[in-house]
């Protein structure tokens, strides 16, 4: 039940010690505001790696022909390995759990583009019909390069946003031609990369740009998606693509210079795993935080009870019950650690909003976020602190023996 005057007697032992009082809150508030920028920063780093990821698509296995370091069945290292077409066929077609599958030539990296009057340097990226797929690239008009155009060597081309800004203006670029090289390829999409920097290119038919360039039917990546396979299946998978290249080129298959294989499901894991466990680390700090700040309430209310050892006196021998006294030290101690506990709160809470209206972010560092169920339940339980912080000097003072306080100077 609200006593009003036990409140008056509370806010004027307050104010009356106000500075300690301050100083008290503060550290309590200072707890809470670490906590929250603490948790933020460990949500806001998980999200620029998950973004990091999601430019690209996560569960996927990169395959790179590489140069041996072993000797193997009497040829000696350094031999270089150099994937086909066959391999790329073989990994979209004949490994289990393959989902989607992309062959990169890389022969062609930076190359002028032009269109009338217009002229600029892009990168130009000869794939397979799956890769938007595996890029996460979304179409905005037109459509991405189809089986059709791959086995017809047809001279299409999907360019970024950048490339059309760049080329074309205002003007649709759909059903134009666009040199690259001194070939024309007509453009039949324009597609936006979650990755910024993806958007800088045009991509062509694998099989167009080999006929192109040297007619060899060289790939220098392979890239597979893996679906929804486990993790232990999909390194599985990538043992089962290193064995069968090994056998086909003869080099050993413990040399991992001679293929590489990156496994992103694991590398998933293995960072996901490890910004949780940062997570977590960062919210025992901030607990420990609010336990020192919980620890020098328990301290005042100390000092507090023994200053008003007279008063307390007094009360007892006027007629007040234990459970008075008790209850006057602990609302109190809940008053103080409550209205510290939401001012830091909300201060933290406004830096967090602060940081991301400004976009004081890195692509490490993205979008920090407060759960606030979680906040809210450290407030409640620095405010169930401040109780139990408050209990045992009130439990001290309600043994006081009046005739004793009263003797004391």
């Amino acid at each position: 039940m609200f006593d009003l005057d036990k409140w008056q007697e509370i806010f004027g032992t307050i104010k009356k010690n106000m500075l300690r009082t301050v100083l008290t809150a503060f550290s309590v508030a200072w707890g809470i505001f670490i906590l929250i920028i603490l948790l933020a920063a460990g949500q806001g780093l998980r999200n620029g790696a998950q973004a990091q990821f999601g430019n690209d698509a996560a569960n996927s296995i990169w395959i790179e022909g590489g140069q041996t370091s072993m000797p193997f069945e009497g040829y000696k290292p350094g031999k270089q390995i150099q994937l086909h077409n066959s391999d790329f066929y073989y990994v979209k077609d004949n490994v289990p759990g393959v989902d989607h599958a992309s062959g990169v030539y890389h022969s062609w990296q930076n190359t002028v583009l032009s269109y009338k009057k217009e002229h600029a340097g892009f990168l130009v990226r000869p794939c397979a019909p799956d890769h938007n797929k595996l890029e996460r690239a979304k179409i905005i008009s037109g459509r991405f390069i189809n089986e059709i155009d791959f086995d017809e060597f047809r001279k299409v081309c999907v360019i970024g946003i950048p490339v059309r800004e760049a080329l074309f203006k205002k003007e649709d670029p759909l059903n134009k031609f666009i040199d690259a090289g001194g070939t024309k390829y007509k453009v039949v999409g324009v597609f936006d990369d979650p990755a910024g920097r993806d958007n800088d290119r045009i991509y062509i038919p694998l099989l167009t740009a080999q006929r192109i360039n040297n007619g060899k039917d060289y790939v220098n990546t392979i890239w597979a998606s893996t679906g929804t396979v486990s993790v232990e299946r999909s390194e599985q998978m990538s043992q089962e693509i290193r064995q069968h290249l090994a056998k086909k080129y003869h080099f050993d298959p413990k040399d991992y210079n001679a293929l590489g294989i990156y496994n992103n499901n694991i590398e998933y894991k293995r960072i996901m795993g490890m910004l949780d466990g940062i997570k977590i680390f960062v919210f025992i700090i901030g607990v420990l935080t609010l336990i020192a700040g919980v620890v020098g309430v328990s301290n005042i209310m100390m000092i507090i009870v023994k200053e008003r050892n007279k008063e307390i006196g007094v009360r007892k021998a006027l007629g007040a019950t234990p459970f008075s006294i008790v209850s006057l030290i602990i609302q109190e101690s809940v008053f103080i650690t409550f209205i510290a506990g939401y001012v830091g709160l909300m201060a933290g809470i406004g830096v967090v909003e602060l940081i991301r209206f400004f976009k004081l972010e890195g692509d490490f560092f993205k979008d920090p976020e407060v759960n606030l169920g979680l906040a809210i339940s450290a407030v409640i339980l620095i405010v169930v602190a401040g109780a139990l912080a408050g209990l045992f000097p009130a439990l001290k003072a309600a043994k006081v023996e009046p005739i004793h306080a009263l003797r004391e100077d």
